[in-house]
């Protein structure tokens, strides 16, 4: 399948997909979703299988057939799908993935063992992704671990088994150099596999802070092409939330997404938001 970029740019100039990660980490956060879609602007969510509320996430994907639903591959800062003596090598006594991303992507690399058990439990999380019944609309990864060559090569190669038509590409405008390259390299074989991709994704600086104010700055800046705006959206914080996102401003972001002064400025652009799907359907 042609990329993105060069199947519908003689078609279409600017194109946002607004979507929302980490649906299924908690009830809170699949309530936001389905509230962003049925009264506002989100189109797609990305979806954790491991994660504690996914049953409910699930559940109310089914019940929402207008919201595109795309895996959300967890290697780090969560829990494996796989037993744990499955995946061994990349989880600690407690049983869960590292926080600690260098120290865990130098393992990846570098164990044979560790990418073993990486491709086995990348592969679970695709075929538990797969019965739900939900057509795959993207994938992407926790932290964007997906940058990580050996686990890209991994999507990419169990992802040619369920079909995958869309990886997102954490490129942001003005973001950091050094990453530059790897983002190229990242997207050139994407390409060549014929898995599309966005041109520059909004959200990275301002995770968790997606607030209405922020997103209408950025909509006064939207680059041409095919840009993502990713949010994090919540009804609240939650029992047992992950320290590194307790700062979050959840209610924030679900305001931005049904914000109707949103809408107007996206009406008066002449945008209308999107998911992968709609975009590569051909």
């Amino acid at each position: 399948m042609r990329s993105l970029r060069y199947s519908i740019a003689l078609q279409m100039t600017n194109q946002l997909i607004v979507s929302a990660d980490d649906f299924g980490l908690s009830e809170e956060v699949n309530e936001a979703v389905e509230r962003a879609h049925r009264d506002g602007i989100l189109r797609a969510a990305s979806l954790m299988v491991a994660a504690p509320a996914a049953p409910d996430a699930i559940a109310r994907a089914r019940a929402l057939p207008g919201l595109r639903v795309g895996l959300h591959v967890v290697v780090v800062n969560g829990q494996p799908l796989l037993p744990r003596d499955r995946v061994r090598p990349l989880v600690d006594a407690n049983g869960n993935f590292s926080s600690h991303l260098v120290a865990a992507g130098i393992r990846y690399f570098f164990d044979p063992r560790a990418r073993r058990a990486l491709e086995a439990e990348i592969r679970a999380q695709f075929e538990a992704f797969a019965r739900t019944g939900l057509p795959l609309d993207h994938v992407n990864a926790q932290n964007h671990m997906h940058v990580h060559p050996t686990i890209l090569s991994i999507i990419i190669k169990v992802g040619a088994d369920y079909d995958v038509r869309a990886v997102r590409v954490p490129q942001e405008p003005g973001g950091a150099a050094f990453l530059t390259p790897w983002l190229a390299l990242m997207r050139g074989r994407l390409h060549r596999a014929g898995i599309a991709t966005n041109d520059v994704v909004l959200g990275i600086r301002d995770s968790g802070h997606m607030t209405r104010a922020r997103v209408l700055e950025l909509l006064d800046t939207l680059p041409p092409g095919i840009s993502e705006m990713y949010f994090h959206p919540a009804t609240g914080p939650w029992p047992g939330i992950d320290p590194q996102i307790a700062d979050y401003d959840f209610a924030g972001e679900l305001d931005a997404l049904v914000s109707p002064e949103v809408r107007a400025k996206l009406a008066a652009i002449g945008i209308d938001p999107r998911a992968y799907s709609d975009l590569t359907a051909c």
